[in-house]
């Protein structure tokens, strides 16, 4: 018989690791330090080592920077990312762009949502980033698993993941309000998908039991798993809110928040 190998599971994304390894390979995780996590059950989305690298499928990412992060791709011939056109930092020759319209590209279009993102092709490297400060969020997706995103949150994600939206009405910032909160929706393929998001300065992750509740500012809410419910719920008279609402979120699954919000006007 051969020798059992033995594995560290990364507590972020739950990939198996071999034994020594510092890094996640899937997700980019630190395996060696310890989760932050907080009374009332907030993890601290891992803080990414300064090139911190990993790798699903064929494509190989690479984060680099700590206050505007910038996640480096390298693609190998055959592969595929997109993203929307305002993240593009910079690219090799190699690597050529397309653009592709979304499905319900008009109706995005009104809401004041990217309607069309941009394909790279590999082989070669290619970077992307947000104008702003925060951190980049790393969700390996299991085949024809869903994520639900707050909209302008999107940064990359593999081929293999569809993207899709959903209203959720009477949910907005109480700070702004508005009419509403738009969703971006991804799903997986029939393999490992991947899907990079940036929240605005730390982002915490819970993971909520069946039927268990949480009330988050819908400006601070970030993503969740598909199923957890998310409802508006009022805000209690006489607290100085007019027509502000809460967004329930019921499990099961994982919610993710961030602690700053940036508002953005709908034209």
């Amino acid at each position: 018989m051969g020798a059992t190998v033995d594995r560290v599971a990364c507590s972020w994304c739950h990939y198996q690791n071999e034994a020594g390894a510092t890094s996640c390979g899937t997700c980019g995780a630190p395996l060696n330090a310890a989760d932050a996590v907080s009374e009332s059950g907030w993890r601290a989305a891992p803080r990414l080592r300064d090139m911190a690298e990993f790798r699903v499928a064929n494509i190989t990412c690479q984060i680099a920077g700590q206050v505007v992060p910038v996640a480096e791709f390298t693609l190998t011939e055959g592969e595929v990312i997109f993203f929307e056109q305002h993240a593009l930092l910079w690219k090799e020759r190699t690597v050529s762009l397309t653009g592709k319209n979304l499905r319900g590209a008009g109706q995005r279009k009104i809401a004041g949502m990217p309607h069309a993102v941009i394909e790279a092709h590999g082989p070669g490297r290619i970077a992307v980033s947000r104008d702003a400060s925060g951190e980049v969020v790393v969700l390996p997706l299991h085949p024809e698993v869903e994520t639900d995103v707050r909209g302008h949150a999107f940064l990359a994600a593999s081929q293999n993941v569809g993207y899709d939206f959903v209203k959720i009405d009477k949910l907005a910032s109480m700070l702004h309000g508005g009419p509403g909160m738009y969703l971006d929706r991804f799903v997986a393929g029939q393999t490992q998908g991947l899907l990079l998001l940036h929240g605005y300065g730390n982002v915490f992750q819970r993971r909520l039991g069946p039927g268990e509740k949480i009330l988050v500012e819908p400006g601070g809410f970030l993503y969740k798993d598909s199923p957890v419910a998310i409802n508006p719920v009022p805000v209690q008279k006489g607290a100085g809110f007019h027509h502000a609402n809460w967004a329930e979120l019921t499990g099961p699954g994982r919610v993710g928040i961030q602690s700053m919000y940036v508002h953005r006007h709908i034209i």
